[in-house]
């Protein structure tokens, strides 16, 4: 790995021995890879450099953001070089009159909120990660808690810097609103984990900053009339920020990690959602939620209007997957059906749960179909865990295609949930994917073997 130091001058940026083992895996830490080196960089034109090199050396390169992610996109399955943006984490414009802010892939997402809502203004992708990098949130389109009303990440990504395979700079799309000139490889980009391309520099879509949000807590006798409100509400064009369901045995468990306690303990559910913008329209959209609920059999509506409460009521849906991780390994799970299907899809997994023995725990979005499961290992021993998951994945996995659903919303599809995407894709969309991936990065560098990319064997297979 000299050839490096002939890129980057600071040695103390490359690391070819005793790489930590966080940077050859995710953030669950169970899927590890090797790497001959990590390299912090610091400019497109060092990624350019090292990727031109590896490209005529048909070396692997893994990009890292925060390494937040929950599906082992960064984890090098093939050796080579590890690109770390930690060190390029600066804002490096924020242009009022466009509404956008530019930054370098490294920075955290709540360091980008944190910056432009001291300015007034509002970035709104909300994933549950808020020290995820926005370079990796780009990566694998993050969705969130705001999806409902705002949107999804791709929805704030004016324009991209990216450094192609063989060390092409290109720069797509940019600061304006419309763009009807040629392919949108900007949006080819987005939620490509990493597969087609490496990101340098991001130009993100702001609005002004709401004047005013305040959240509910719903409970509700059991899960199927909580979902059924969900419906309710979003017809009833109350234009809701964030709609998350819980059933309370994982509530429960929220609360014995957090140290917090719901209201409602004998409820079987809750619906938490918040509005937000003009004060006014808000009350009177929150009055009409409160009409909806007891209409629709909720037991109590609580108005979270201290806002110390309505934090820690909202920490605990936050920290649902590290409450149950602290209990047992378990699998996150993060799947998409149709909004209608959602109460469907929960009770075929409580079937699931109870026929198969091994504990599954849902809660998610209910605003937009995203059902995020923590499948519990127990005391399995290691054999049986990985079977036992297998066998019960694929049969959920099946019944979300049934009722039209899909893989993911938000993790992406990395390793972990590779098998079970590529099952259930059509093959014809599967090989344009991989025609995509031939085209651009024809010595396959870049994350390979990981979401849609076919190896020689299944692509002949």
């Amino acid at each position: 790995m000299d050839w490096l130091y002939e890129i980057i001058i600071d040695r103390s940026r490359v690391i070819t021995e005793n790489i930590e083992d966080k940077y050859l895996s995710d953030t669950l830490g169970r899927l590890r890879g090797e790497a001959a080196a990590l390299v912090f960089v610091k400019s497109a034109d060092e990624v350019s450099e090292i990727l031109k090199y590896a490209n005529a050396h048909k070396i692997a390169v893994t990009p890292r953001g925060a390494g937040t992610n929950l599906v082992g996109s960064t984890v090098p399955l093939n050796g080579g070089v590890i690109l770390d943006f930690s060190h390029m984490n600066r804002i490096l414009e924020l242009d009022y009159d466009t509404m956008t802010v530019t930054a370098e892939p490294g920075i955290l997402l709540c360091d980008l909120q944190s910056y432009v809502e001291e300015k007034g203004l509002f970035y709104p992708p909300d994933p549950g990660e808020k020290e995820s990098s926005i370079g990796g949130n780009i990566s694998t389109n993050a969705g969130g808690m705001r999806a409902v009303k705002y949107g999804v990440t791709r929805d704030y990504v004016r324009g991209l810097e990216v450094v192609m395979a063989d060390g092409r700079v290109l720069n797509v799309g940019g600061k304006n609103v419309k763009d009807a000139s040629g392919l949108s490889l900007k949006n080819l980009f987005i939620g490509s984990e990493g597969t087609l391309c490496v990101i340098t520099k991001c130009i993100l879509k702001l609005i002004p900053k709401p004047e005013f949000s305040i959240s509910a807590l719903i409970p509700y006798p059991d899960l199927d009339s909580g979902i059924s409100s969900v419906l309710k509400i979003l017809k009833a064009n109350v234009n809701p920020t964030a709609v998350e369901f819980i059933e309370r045995k994982v509530a429960k468990l929220g609360e014995d990690f957090c140290g917090i306690k719901y209201p409602r303990p004998d409820a079987g559910s809750y619906i938490l959602l918040t509005l937000d913008g003009n004060e006014t329209e808000v009350k009177n959209n929150l009055a009409r939620v409160q009409k909806l609920a007891s209409e629709t059999g909720a037991v109590d509506f609580i108005t979270l209007d201290d806002p110390v409460y309505a934090a820690d009521i909202w920490k605990v849906r936050g920290a649902l997957v590290k409450a149950v991780e602290a209990v047992s390994e378990q699998e996150p799970v993060d799947i998409v059906v149709p909004i209608n299907k959602t109460a469907e899809f929960i009770k075929f997994v409580n079937k699931a749960e109870r026929e198969s023995g091994m504990q599954m725990i849902s809660f998610g979005h209910a605003g937009d179909g995203n059902v995020h499961l923590c499948v519990v290992r127990g005391s399995r021993s290691e054999e049986v865990w990985k079977r036992e998951l297998t066998e019960n994945m694929e049969n959920i996995y099946g019944e979300a295609y049934r009722l039209g659903g899909i893989t993911s919303g938000e993790h992406g599809i990395g390793i972990s949930k590779r098998r079970y995407f590529l099952s259930l894709t059509a093959s014809e969309n599967l090989d344009v994917m991989n025609q995509i991936k031939n085209a651009l990065d024809p010595e396959h560098i870049l994350n390979d073997q990981k979401s849609y990319i076919l190896t020689k064997g299944e692509q002949n297979a």
